[in-house]
């Protein structure tokens, strides 16, 4: 089996073999976006309070969930480049330290719940039912984050061996179970009590238990070319650190969206409550169109991982530019969507006639935005396929600290709400210049040099 992986891996044509990979992790991505509004909606329909403090908790879960993706990635970039060397004995270490890592960055969430669930929101609002619902939802989804982190870090592990199948399935079982929950245990269907945010926050960490069920199931049980084993285990510094060459710097980028997400709250909070509803149903409703990408990467960093560890330069360009044109097209999808029916999609969260008159611009300008994150998310796709995971962390600085939040300030200093959403395009713009240089860099220095060994597939 494990030989068959590396024959398709070498010698099927890119466009076809990234097609393979990434349409079931697209098909995944999709459905857990679907249930992320979904959750959003039947929220929404309590109150627009209650939408309030969904949103404001937000930020906390991207910061769980850069710890589950950054950890991810990092086993994803090890495992893939191991695989490509041949070196599957190591492989199957990296995969054991995955689930060892994720485990314990469960428990560091759970402490946080504990201890900073009520100061946080403090610092947010004086509504006492804005409060209550959010410190409520945040205790439950964010103590309970084992479950969504052994869970990703389960499905990048299997996605490194090239089966996109089985989390495909891991991520449709969650998001189904989730999607059903959702109005059962808010509203108290069937004989259930009504729970309102807090049945919100049971229904996902249920669908998160299960994806993370069947990820486990999949990775100790199922024959797929690598040995995940706690026989004999013994805690590698060296593995930890390879892992975390890529996956730290993804995990500070992943959290310094949430970071971005806590400051435009802040600034918005200033200029109007609705607003920061609005910016927390714009990040559910781009998910729609980002996510499709992310399903994209996903199946392409194997590809690209596996043929930089083989030393072909030929499949894995060939990999970046199939992946960038499929991202390309999605995005643009996406800002004519965001362009045409913005009215719809926020009256999808029963949008009042404020949330309206700010929401309409405000989707249409961030959404300029699309396009140049094509650019980004690819091309940071292949610095941590090539381990060069820092370069990502660099471009997510430039973009979202150095740019997005003081821009954002000026403009609402300067001109007031309406000119705050132009901070997303204008940095976008800057991660696209600083990208593309890093990209050359790379390209220059090393890429154009690598031949593959004798006998290695180049079709």
């Amino acid at each position: 089996m494990e030989e068959k992986r590396q024959n398709k891996m070498a010698t099927m044509p890119i466009g076809r073999l990234i097609a393979t990979m990434a349409l079931p992790a697209i098909i995944a991505m999709l459905i857990q976006a679907l249930y992320n509004i979904v959750d959003s909606i039947f929220v929404a329909m309590i109150s627009e309070k209650a939408l309030l403090a969904v949103s404001l908790a937000f930020p906390l879960q991207m910061l769980l969930i850069s710890v589950g993706v950054g950890t991810g990635v990092g086993l994803n970039s090890l495992i893939s480049r191991r695989l490509g060397e041949k070196n599957v004995e190591e492989a199957g270490h990296a995969a054991t330290h995955g689930i060892v890592l994720a485990v314990l960055s469960g428990l560091a969430f759970l402490i946080l719940a504990v201890v900073a669930t009520v100061p946080y929101f403090h610092a947010f609002t004086n509504d006492a039912e804005v409060f209550s619902g959010g410190c409520v939802y945040t205790r439950i989804v964010i103590g309970l984050a084992c479950f969504p982190i052994v869970s990703m870090c389960a499905e990048k592990t299997i996605q490194a061996t090239g089966n996109m199948l089985f989390p495909m399935i891991q991520n449709l079982a969650g998001a189904i179970v989730n999607i059903i929950l959702d109005p059962i245990m808010i509203f108290g269907l069937f004989g259930f009590p009504k729970l309102g945010i807090a049945g919100a926050a049971i229904a996902t960490v249920t669908g998160q238990f299960v994806s993370m069920a069947i990820g486990l199931t999949v990775l100790f049980r199922h024959n797929h070319g690598l040995r995940v084993t706690f026989r004999g285990f013994k805690f590698s510094g060296y593995i930890v650190r390879q892992i975390y060459q890529v996956g730290f710097p993804s995990i500070v980028m992943q959290a310094i969206a949430s970071v971005m997400l806590t400051g435009m709250n802040a600034i918005l909070n200033t200029l109007s409550a609705t607003s920061v509803a609005v910016l927390g149903v714009y990040f559910k409703l781009q998910s729609f169109i980002f996510m499709p990408v992310f399903g994209l990467t996903q199946g392409a960093m194997p590809v690209m991982g596996y043929n930089y560890g083989a030393r072909d330069r030929h499949r894995l360009m060939g990999a970046y530019k199939v992946t960038f044109i499929a991202a390309f097209c999605i995005m643009a999808v996406g800002t004519a969507i965001f362009w045409a029916l913005p009215d719809k999609l926020l009256l999808m969260f029963s949008a009042s006639d404020e949330m309206l008159e700010i929401g309409v611009p405000a989707l249409r300008l961030i959404s300029l935005s699309f396009i140049g994150a094509a650019f980004g998310i690819v091309n940071s796709t292949v610095f941590q396929a090539v381990g060069r995971g820092v370069d990502s962390l660099i471009v997510s600085v430039a973009r979202q600290l150095v740019v997005i939040l003081p821009v954002a300030f000026v403009l609402a200093k300067l001109s007031g709400l309406p000119a705050v959403w132009f901070a997303f395009p204008v940095a976008e713009i800057v991660s696209f210049l600083v990208s593309m240089a890093l990209l050359w860099r790379i390209y220059t220095k090393e890429l154009r040099f690598l031949t593959p060994d004798a006998g290695m597939g180049n079709a």
